[in-house]
């Protein structure tokens, strides 16, 4: 069954069996039996949709806009839902370039099956399988639906990808095999039973479709935000709606108010945040990981817990020698290697071993006059060379292969039969390579030997074997594991390393990956009979689980979560899909199954979990930024809605709506986007991010406030008193027009909420208080470009009367001028003094002033 091909053409072979006929593969077909369940490679389009769209924030922010728009306010209505709809279209657009990232895959590495109709082998895809094919494999093949060995097969199987086991199961006639198994050595047909919907694989992997989306602790504050920003909206929208009726205003200037106050609502944040995820997606894509959910690399900075599979994960799931031990005086190491080779390569039905004893010394393949390959009931497998043409030169005999213990009753050692002393001596060095968490194999030879008979679980080997040497075997660590394991070490996460391996093996493994020190280990069966309470504990004192089953690792997971951790899974199997979807963060290996690439937050495209380091620093990144991004939104709200809500005492609306587009444009609109292009990695500021906003945010909307409304006032007072009007009682008298205080109004807004970017990102020493030094100048020229541009904009009567401002005087400059000196100033001096800190008598954990 080869991974990817097309199907082959079919061809007679001699079996006992001849399997089902094309026509009652169709009739089953057409019964309901055939294998039609898609593989869970990942989500459908409509999932990632309504995912996308149909959320609480979403629904009440279009909700907002069909209001405008069913009051006529079409312009209005389409401006309010521009901007989520940019956030909506970049989420998606991430999610479905990741979605065909991974079919592709799937497609790519989509298996084929040869079964039998009409006693001819042909080559089929997996969903043209029905209830009843006789199916044929041999080594390397996936099984592809649930059935039952016939005949006179016998294989050995892995069965790793749904029970994390990496041992071989031996399986003949009558035994069950399962999806997602794979046949290591040995061939045979077995009939199909359960397809599709019914085959474990689909029942184990069946929540797997039901792909989950966890949001992140920034996207739980920022939707708290907008959630409490939409309460007072509707509050002060109620205290609009009862002065426009005492007022008696017209109903297009109470519509326009109320956008304005709509204009609250802080859904430029969803925008940033989709932008800044979108660039950490492509970022992180240059070191080979996926992005499949959005947030991931965000989600990534919050890991506090790190649970990792061994097998696949931890490990290549490859093995490599660790070294050899001789037993016998006659034989060099390099005879013992040239052995090992010439029985790696020429042994049929190649599995791990033989593969790192190939790599260790490679051979090519010669003529065999007899074989018995592995099996796990035996824990041996032997080959026999003769003088056959293409015979082995200088080997002669039969050469057996297998666990110390099975072979040590057939060994000849000192030339008196099994004496205690040396099967001692082999005992003693088997369990010091066995304490490292070696593998370990034993040569021996019989050279006088010339016949060998595979007769399955019951052959037998010659007894008097001389032992020639020990092989020590280890999972060969990806190259990344030590640096990456050390370094998430460093950053305060604690990894937990999670395996169907015997938990020795498993502690041991750990070791050569760098964890250093005492750590617990616990079992499985230990696991299972702790109490809840007793089970729990576990979860946060050990470090290595082993002979943990797939229910089991997701109990850790969610055991680890009550606790209040935050759990980033890595594995690849099947077995791993229920932890994946339990953890706050699912990452997944490309060359795992398709159902854990279809649950994860995030595939490694190289199998290397190395890129997780520097997916660290962009989930940093975002992190600054976005909080950067969202003291500026929280000032622009704060004070822009303290000044609405001071203006209904003072009896006089402050701001055209076109006017509020511009002050969100120019504050917050522009500087967020460039913010989260600009941020730079690195561990944030540490405590509460709500006291680190309050004392951002607060000195500045207060002071702008107080200084907008007395700016807003005295320039209206100087117009009345101008016009001669100033102090008269009928309203008939007053002018109707205040765009001159509107005017000087928006501009000392557009112009102090500039002059806080450059304090969200300090360029120099001067400028820290709010927030700490950052060094760089790009936030600062952008703010100072953007004060040129809306000057120009103030100065050019086209720009002007499309804004609605009105020319301003050398009287309003001078005010202006003044009135943003003052707030300059006075900020810094709030925040470098603490004023805020030392009246609420509380730690808001800010750096020092430099």
């Amino acid at each position: 069954m080869a991974s990817g091909t097309e199907p082959a053409p079919s061809r007679p072979v001699a079996t006992p069996v001849r399997g089902l006929s094309e026509q009652e593969a169709l009739a089953r077909r057409a019964r309901g039996e055939g294998n039609n369940t898609p593989a869970p490679t990942s989500r459908s389009y409509r999932q990632i949709f309504t995912e996308n769209v149909f959320t609480f924030i979403n629904l009440c922010l279009f909700g907002l806009g069909i209001t405008l728009a069913i009051l006529g306010r079409i312009g209005d209505a389409l401006i309010s839902t521009t901007v989520i709809s940019l956030n909506i279209v970049v989420s998606v657009t991430q999610e479905i370039r990741a979605k065909r990232t991974l079919d592709s895959i799937a497609l790519l590495a989509r298996p084929s099956a040869v079964v039998l109709r009409d006693g001819r082998e042909r080559s089929v895809m997996p969903d043209e399988l029905v209830v009843g094919d006789i199916i044929h494999v041999g080594p390397g093949d996936q099984i592809l639906v649930d059935g039952q060995l016939i005949a006179d097969g016998r294989l050995a199987v892995d069965e790793s990808l749904l029970t994390g086991e990496a041992d071989l199961v031996a399986k003949t006639a009558g035994d069950a095999l399962y999806s997602g198994f794979f046949c290591v050595t040995g061939s045979g047909y077995y009939v199909a039973e359960h397809v599709g919907a019914k085959s474990l694989a689909h029942q184990m992997t069946a929540s797997a479709r039901a792909f989950r989306r966890v949001l992140t602790p920034l996207q739980r504050e920022i939707n708290l935000v907008v959630r409490i920003a939409l309460l007072i909206v509707v509050y002060m929208e109620f205290l609009l709606a009862l002065t426009s009726v005492l007022r008696q205003m017209n109903l297009a200037d109470s519509v326009e108010n109320s956008t304005i106050v709509a204009g609250l609502v802080p859904n430029g944040l969803f925008l940033s945040i989709a932008v800044a995820y979108a660039l950490g997606a492509v970022r992180i894509l240059r070191f080979g990981a996926l992005v499949q959910q959005s947030n991931a690399i965000e989600s990534l900075s919050h890991v506090d817990v790190l649970c990792l599979d061994k097998t696949g994960t931890l490990t290549a799931n490859r093995l490599r020698v660790d070294s050899v031990y001789l037993l016998s005086p006659a034989v060099s190491d390099a005879e013992l290697g040239r052995v090992l080779g010439a029985f790696a390569a020429s042994a049929s039905g190649g599995n791990k071993t033989t593969d790192a004893l190939l790599a260790a010394w490679p051979s090519p393949v010669y003529v065999l006059t007899g074989e018995v390959p592995f099996s796990s009931e035996r824990k041996w497998s032997a080959v026999a060379f003769g003088d056959a043409e293409g015979a082995v030169p200088s080997l002669h005999g039969i050469y057996a292969l297998g666990a110390p213990e099975a072979l040590l009753s057939h060994l000849k050692i000192s030339g008196d039969g099994v004496s205690p002393v040396g099967a001692t001596a082999i005992e003693e060095r088997v369990g010091l390579l066995a304490a490292q968490g070696l593998r370990v194999l034993l040569v021996a030879h019989a050279p006088h030997a010339a016949r060998l008979e595979d007769r399955g679980d019951t052959s037998e080997l010659p007894l008097g074997l001389e032992p020639l040497g020990l092989v020590a075997l280890g999972d060969e660590l990806r190259p990344e594991a030590r640096e990456a394991l050390g370094a998430f070490i460093q950053a305060g996460v604690q990894p937990k390393i999670i395996s169907g391996d015997n938990p020795e093996t498993v502690a041991a493994l750990a070791r050569q990956a760098g964890l250093e020190g005492a750590f617990k280990v616990v079992s499985g069966p230990e696991l299972q009979r702790m109490s809840e309470a007793e089970f729990d504990a576990a979860a946060e004192s050990a470090t290595i689980f082993g002979r943990i089953s797939p229910q089991q690792k997701e109990r850790l997971v969610r055991a680890l979560r009550q606790q209040g951790h935050y759990v980033a899974m890595i594995g690849d199997g099947v077995n791993d899909v229920l932890s994946l979807k339990q953890a706050d963060l699912g990452i997944a290996m490309r060359s795992g199954s398709q159902a854990a690439r279809g649950v994860a937050d995030v595939v490694l495209m190289e199998d290397s979990f190395e890129v997780l380091v520097p997916a660290v620093a962009e989930g940093q990144r975002i992190l600054n930024g976005m909080q950067d991004i969202l003291k500026l939104f929280l000032t622009r709200i704060g004070t822009v809605g303290v000044v609405i809500f001071s203006s209904l005492v003072v009896g006089a609306f402050p701001l055209e709506l076109r006017q509020g587009s511009l002050v969100t444009f120019f504050s917050v609109g522009v500087p967020s986007i460039a913010l989260a292009v600009w941020a730079h990695p690195g561990p944030g500021p540490q405590g509460a991010l709500v006291r680190r906003l309050l004392h951002f945010i607060v000195p500045p909307i207060l002071l702008t406030s107080v200084i907008a409304l007395l700016l807003y006032v005295g320039t209206y007072a100087l117009g009345l008193m101008e016009a001669g009007t100033f102090g008269a009682r009928n309203p008939a008298l007053l002018p109707e027009d205040f765009s001159v205080a509107q005017s000087t109004l928006t501009g000392f807004l557009v112009l102090c909420g500039l002059l806080l970017v450059i304090f969200v990102e300090p360029p120099s020493p001067w400028w820290v208080g709010g927030n700490r030094l950052n060094g760089d100048y790009h936030p600062t020229l952008l703010a100072l470009a953007m004060m040129v541009v809306f000057m120009l904009i103030t100065m050019i009567p086209p720009l002007r009367d499309l804004f609605l401002l009105s020319p301003l005087g050398l009287r309003e400059y001078a005010l202006l001028t003044l009135a943003v000196t003052i707030w300059l100033f006075t900020v810094r001096l709030t925040w470098r003094t603490r004023l805020l800190s030392r009246y609420l008598s509380v730690d808001l954990d800010e750096p020092p002033a430099r």
